[in-house]
């Protein structure tokens, strides 16, 4: 049987930090709702001394949540926890998840603190903390540049004062693939008592190594991966849920593990987020983005309208999508032109196809995709050998209209 990763969505906490993506009560509980239909293990609600709002946020999702564990984030400092404490009180599954930066650059020019310093911070935080619950997590911001060594004794001290979770962030995106496995593998060997807590990683994505740092982690023994819809979040942002679930569902043969991810769910709660913060995701964005199901090479068309396993490795299916889209255009070939023709209900011959073809390709060139609109005028036009009835008023006239 395969094992499960606990997957941590940091949405509504880290991603939410990120310009632009700010969520009032009512978003983050529509928010917190989607999530619990995807079936993350963990919502990380948000900061709760942060503001009053974000408190507030954070009691609600508490409340009405049932089937997830509900995070709050705290630093390690008194109020922050007595705060955090407070709103998770009607969580059915609460967890506290207290930070502090551990490596030289952090406690020097942020926090002003000793090793000795930041050490006793950890240690008080974890046992304020297990007085309102026995779920807490502990992270070490800037772990990727923290002297592995001091890394060691902090985790072991606060697992010793009864952390549950011990959290691995590459907080700002540093690290490379083989040293993020190696920094996972070396804190298994050398923290004593890391048979009791949880390993889990928190990976950004300034390089573009999120997602790749986040599966090598859990191949050296990571049980948790925090991470976000649509991989918002601070700077470049974080690990992609969407992506790691559905390389574990894609790649399944490859990994002992797995996850409890819904993954019909992702497309939905994908969407949901855009709509909500008003920011869609890029294009080509993987799994999520428009384009991530949309074939307008004619070679690629060919190949998807005979068997999608040519040119797709899931379906869309897979991620909440109806179907593919067929998009035609300058690059698209007369198999996929034909195809669409049908579906509009036209049939022609073979000389008749190749002078709607002719006429297709010289509307395609003038726009960037071609309407079924500009379908029905070719066709309809074409086949009686007159020219296109296409000018640039008329081709401007179907630019705003749906395509296909």
């Amino acid at each position: 049987m395969k094992k499960q990763i606990k997957i941590f969505d940091t949405t509504l906490r880290d991603g939410e930090q990120a310009p632009g993506f700010s969520m009032n009560l009512e978003e983050k509980l529509r928010m917190a709702a989607q999530l619990e239909l995807l079936g993350v293990d963990i919502i990380e609600a948000g900061f709760p001394i942060a503001s009053e709002g974000d408190f507030k946020s954070v009691q609600a999702i508490a409340n009405n949540i049932t089937r997830c564990t509900v995070a709050g984030l705290c630093r390690t400092i008194t109020g922050d926890i007595h705060r955090a404490g407070e709103a998770l009180k009607g969580a059915r599954y609460p967890r506290i998840h207290t930070f502090i930066a551990t490596s030289d650059i952090h406690m020097k020019h942020k926090l002003n603190k000793t090793r000795k310093e930041v050490l006793n911070d950890a240690i008080q935080s974890i046992r304020l903390a297990k007085t309102y619950c026995d779920d807490v997590e502990f992270s070490a911001e800037d772990a990727t540049r923290s002297d592995p060594e001091f890394l060691y004794e902090v985790f072991t001290a606060v697992i010793k004062e009864g952390a549950t979770v011990i959290n691995v962030p590459d907080t700002v995106g540093y690290a490379l693939p083989a040293e993020f496995g190696n920094l996972i593998k070396n804190i298994r060997l050398n923290v004593p008592n890391i048979d009791q807590a949880t390993i889990s990683v928190h990976c950004h994505n300034d390089l573009g190594l999120a997602v790749a740092n986040s599966i090598i982690a859990i191949e050296n023994g990571a049980q948790q991966v925090e991470c976000t819809i649509n991989g918002i979040g601070e700077r470049a942002g974080n690990a992609s849920l969407e992506e790691i679930a559905m390389i574990y569902k894609t790649r399944h043969m490859e990994f002992d593990c797995d996850t409890a991810i819904q993954t019909e769910e992702i497309y939905p709660a994908s969407r949901l987020l855009s709509e909500i913060t008003k920011n869609e995701v890029q294009a080509n964005k993987a799994i999520v983005g428009r384009n991530a199901f949309a074939h307008e090479a004619g070679i690629h068309q060919n190949g998807v309208l005979k068997n999608a396993l040519t040119y797709e490795i899931m379906t869309p299916q897979s991620v909440g999508l109806s179907s593919n889209n067929i998009v035609l255009g300058k690059h698209s070939g007369r198999r996929a032109l034909s195809e669409r023709l049908k579906v509009l209900g036209y049939s022609f011959t073979k000389e008749e196809m190749d002078n709607v073809y002719t006429r297709f390709c010289k509307v395609a060139d003038e726009k960037k995709v071609v309407l079924d609109s500009d379908l029905v005028n070719i066709s309809d036009n074409g086949v009686k050998g007159l020219e296109p009835q296409f000018t640039k008023n008329t081709i401007q006239k179907y630019l705003n209209k749906d395509s296909i």
